[in-house]
């Protein structure tokens, strides 16, 4: 997937593979695999150019990046400790990400200074 999403175009198995061949030996068959699997797991989709395909990421690596946060934290069976937690983990540089992400969030209209109304449908 990182081949994919640092192109950021669609791209063939004959891409990735010599892209990938720079840094280590691998089998055509290999990479050819691999591809197809992302494709069936819904991260990757495909369209045939001649003979070969031309394969597309889904979603972006920022959006795969939140999926996986969200799947972590929801396994929790303390949501709010694991985000103690983490947040205790962060260096400085990531604790003004995430300001700068929670000054984007509100921008956007999400309010996280209190309670959600009943009806908004905000998710905390």
């Amino acid at each position: 997937m990182t081949r994919v999403w640092r192109w950021n175009r669609p791209v063939t198995v004959r891409e990735v593979l010599e892209d990938l061949q720079k840094e280590r030996t691998v089998a055509y068959t290999t990479v050819m695999t691999v591809m197809d699997n992302l494709r069936q797991k819904g991260w990757l989709r495909r369209d045939q150019e001649g003979r070969a395909y031309r394969y597309a990421a889904v979603s972006t690596r920022a959006a795969y990046s939140a999926a996986l946060m969200n799947e972590a934290w929801s396994a929790s069976d303390n949501p709010a400790a694991a985000l103690v937690d983490f947040f205790g983990m962060m260096s400085p540089e990531q604790v003004e990400v995430l300001r700068d992400a929670l000054r984007v969030v509100q921008l956007n209209g999400v309010h996280l200074d209190g309670p959600a109304e009943e009806g908004e449908g905000q998710e905390r």
